[in-house]
């Protein structure tokens, strides 16, 4: 069973959210909040495996939410932002304050349980929309230089970077390259320190940007 918070701040959505979410038995909703600052209380409190997370609430917002959650040492909880805002700068926001998926409310009902799953999972999750403007905002940075760095990577460290732009867990990678999950953990966690990402969705847009994607 995989155990969510939602984070909403309108009641007939977020009951709604709570209905969609929970259809399928497999997904429970432990808590809700309806502000960042009661979503931020109840993660500490149900330590849930999943946080769906809306972006404009009234007091704390979403994004800073998220990144008070990603900032506290003892929560491993990835948080799946569900908005109607897909405007570049809101989006980069989100993931550089630790989100770990991106989806519009207009989602299909079905779609979004399957991205609970996969983020519950490890994997990484964005929109179709969301996806663009995130490579749209990667090709403008002005910091650049994934190439550069992506040269200077291992090649087993690159062959585990090509998987996570694919969106595979760790225990996908492991069976893919014929590793274990523990070392395919190992590999991301280095890759998030040499590539200097915040989270795996900041390496998926670097394996796209360095055309590792691509090649496999």
């Amino acid at each position: 069973m995989i155990r969510i918070v939602i984070a909403e701040d309108e009641t007939l959505l977020r009951s709604g959210l709570i209905s969609l979410a929970e259809h399928d038995g497999d997904i429970a909703v432990v808590a809700e909040a309806d502000n960042g600052g009661a979503a931020v209380a109840r993660v500490r409190e149900q330590r849930p495996d999943v946080v769906l997370m809306d972006i404009r609430m009234p007091g704390l917002d979403g994004v800073t939410a998220t990144q008070l959650i990603m900032e506290t040492p003892d929560l491993d909880v990835p948080v799946l932002v569900l908005t109607t805002f897909a405007d570049d700068r809101t989006v980069v926001e989100a993931l550089r304050a630790g989100a770990a998926g991106y989806l519009l409310k207009d989602v299909a009902p079905a779609q979004l349980r399957q991205a609970i799953r996969d983020v519950a999972a490890g994997r990484p999750v964005l929109s179709p929309e969301v996806t663009s403007t995130v490579m749209r905002a990667a090709a403008s940075s002005s910091t650049g230089g994934d190439s550069a760095l992506v040269d200077h990577l291992a090649p087993r460290e690159i062959e585990v970077l090509a998987e996570v732009g694919q969106g595979f867990s760790n225990a996908e990678i492991g069976e893919r390259l014929h590793i274990s999950p523990a070392t395919a953990r190992t590999y991301v966690s280095r890759l998030l320190g040499k590539l200097q990402a915040r989270d795996r969705a900041q390496l998926v847009v670097i394996a796209h940007r360095s055309g590792l994607v691509d090649r496999t």
